[in-house]
């Protein structure tokens, strides 16, 4: 029988490599896509190499239209796609007005754009099929503010808003399609090098390993939870700043463990 294909963004290093390793052991074919075509053939080739995956290797840059284009046919067409994670991103950092309005704009068209685009493509043919599943990689990012991201923490709290939406209306719609909000909180990935973050100024106890966050995913998944926000740590942080009032949480987001002075 046909595997099941599982679609990945996002998939040349990081979470997204990792995501590709566990699928590909779980007993899916891949779908990689990213900008770096060597790294993705070197991702394909650890799948086959490990659990004999076979990968379809999709070099697309996801801030480009027709890239977007290109990509979300490619979805659409695909019969055999179970599981579609939008897992591209990166961060711009810094004061809003001291970097440049193309690098916000190129963000959120990856983060927004792209991910709504590809999400749309994917789900027509889940729904007919009644299976499926789509994982939007997000951030505890998207449950307060921060100094330094401002623009980041928007498009990740877009994020969130998306997936809960499209989840009430499968609910409502009585389709078994799964759709989750993965929520990490800071995660040893190239995401804060690109970003120019130095990781010495945040505390040790936070960081993550890419492989508890998408072993926190997959086990939520399968358990159809819509929000998972990995490790007991920032569970608490994303509760307790969920119930504050504006008046206790905004002088909280003031202050941030890794902005710039």
């Amino acid at each position: 029988m046909a595997k099941p294909l599982a679609a990945i963004t996002g998939a040349s290093a990081g979470l997204g490599a990792v995501f590709a390793r566990k699928l590909a052991a779980r007993g899916y074919d891949l779908m990689l896509i990213a900008r770096r075509e060597d790294r993705l053939r070197q991702v394909a080739d650890e799948a086959a190499r490990e659990s004999g995956a076979a990968s379809q290797v999709l070099a697309a840059d996801l801030s480009v239209h027709d890239e977007v284009s290109w990509v979300a046919d490619r979805l659409a067409g695909e019969s055999r796609l179970a599981l579609l994670v939008n897992n591209a991103g990166f961060g711009v950092h810094g004061p809003l007005l001291n970097e440049p309005l193309e690098e916000h704009e190129r963000m959120h068209r990856v983060h927004i754009d792209a991910l709504f685009r590809l999400t749309h493509a994917a789900l027509g043919g889940m729904v007919a099929r009644r299976a499926g599943a789509i994982i939007n990689v997000s951030s505890v990012a998207a449950f307060f503010r921060s100094t330094g991201s401002v623009t980041y923490g928007a498009s990740k709290s877009w994020i969130n808003a998306f997936t809960e939406g499209l989840y009430l209306e499968l609910r409502q719609g009585k389709s078994p399609v799964k759709v989750q909000a993965l929520c990490p909180g800071f995660t040893y990935t190239e995401f804060h090098d690109v970003a120019h973050v130095d990781r010495g100024t945040i505390p040790k106890y936070l960081w993550l390993s890419a492989e508890s966050v998408v072993d926190a995913s997959l086990k939520g998944l399968d358990k159809g939870k819509l929000f998972v926000v990995p490790d007991w740590k920032y569970k608490a942080i994303v509760a307790a700043m969920g119930v504050m009032p504006a008046s206790l949480r905004v002088p909280i987001e003031l202050w941030s463990p890794h902005r710039k002075e």
